[in-house]
């Protein structure tokens, strides 16, 4: 390929990165007029597992500067990659203990803390560099075995329980909705992990979680109606995964 069919195609993709984060942020800003939220409410994360540096550069220069990634090997090789921008970069995929010390190197939320094990290795490696880090614990609303999280029946202890972990600051709640056909169908597993909050911040108003992750390209709107403050956007902005 030439230089300069290459420079089309990556122009190509800024244009249509660009423009998809124009109509994904016209759905966030039309949800929260429907529900009356306001806009600020809501952050748009980047879910951008199977996507190229490039790429996530594109969108960050646009302004989306919270991104998130699912793999740990992917995680770190991408910040490396873009590690003369300044964005804010969450961990958001199923992560091991013996993974830990590799993610801490640059990660500024972990939201699928989903065990009390999990929580401690964090807390451990965290003590040894000297740093804290804001985590969310991941809720299985949809109540589905294939996936990660804890059953909503345990959250409020499990809660109280992080919390006492000195270099762990609790932010939020997460969860993936219902597998379903309509995003209708994902409004109740939306709907129970902000009861979820609630409950745990009427346990403990001190200390509130603040931000509810939940929605993706699919079903953001229900998310944001349900009280959604992060939703996590990939396909929808990046096309289709390799």
């Amino acid at each position: 390929m030439s230089p300069l069919a290459k420079d089309i195609i990556l122009n190509k993709t800024q244009e249509d990165i660009i423009h998809n984060l124009g109509r994904i942020r016209q759905r966030i800003s039309g949800a929260c007029q429907n529900c009356g939220r306001t806009e600020s409410e809501v952050r748009l994360l980047l879910a951008t597992k199977t996507v190229q540096p490039d790429a996530i550069r594109y969108a960050i220069l646009a302004g989306s500067t919270l991104v998130g990634e699912n793999k740990v090997q992917e995680f770190t090789a991408k910040a490396d990659a873009l590690a003369d921008l300044d964005y804010t970069r969450h961990f958001i995929g199923h992560l091991q203990r013996n993974k830990v010390r590799e993610v801490l190197r640059h990660v500024h939320n972990i939201e699928t803390i989903d065990s009390l094990s999990l929580a401690a290795e964090i807390d451990k490696q965290l003590m040894i560099i000297g740093r804290k880090l804001d985590i969310m614990i991941q809720v299985n609303t949809s109540f589905e075995k294939s996936k990660f999280g804890i059953h909503p029946d345990q959250v409020l202890d499990f809660a109280e329980e992080i919390k006492a972990f000195q270099h762990l600051r609790l932010t939020g709640l997460m969860t993936i909705g219902l597998n379903a056909a309509t995003p209708e169908e994902a409004r109740p597993s939306y709907r129970l992990l902000k009861e979820l909050g609630e409950k745990i911040n009427d346990k403990d108003p001190a200390r509130p979680v603040i931000d509810y992750s939940m929605g993706m390209s699919n079903d953001l709107e229900v998310a944001i109606e349900e009280g959604a403050t992060i939703v996590r956007i990939g396909s929808a902005v990046f096309g289709p995964r390799l």
